[in-house]
């Protein structure tokens, strides 16, 4: 078993990969607004550092809040069409300031009914 994470910049792409993850076959998956440190250290009052000053020209300002998406997975099957079907969306993550996805294994899981 496995939790699926999803941050994405891109939130005008949340649609669309709800409805690919749910076409492989995932039943549901919870969203949650959030934001990244550098974006809320940049956007926040800290002009008097110098080094979040500079640090401002790095930062994506057109997305400067994100959706992380997460759900728990039973099989490594519908975790890998999960992955693609997300990448068929977003693409492969791999340009900056596009998102971030990653896995972590779960032990146990209370409260998820069996299909």
């Amino acid at each position: 078993m496995h939790a699926l994470f999803l941050i994405l910049n891109k939130t005008d792409e949340l649609e669309e990969v709800l409805a690919a993850m749910t076409r492989v076959g995932v039943k549901g998956a919870t969203i949650l607004d959030s934001q990244g440190m550098g974006s809320a250290m940049v956007i926040g009052d800290q002009d008097d550092l110098p080094i979040f000053g500079s640090l401002k020209m790095f930062f994506d300002r057109e997305h400067p809040y994100n959706k992380t998406v997460f759900t728990v997975i039973e099989s490594d099957e519908l975790l890998d069409k999960a992955i693609d079907a997300i990448q068929s969306v977003v693409g492969k993550l791999d340009r900056p300031n596009e998102g971030l996805m990653f896995t972590v294994p779960v032990g146990r899981v209370i409260g998820m009914k069996k299909e």
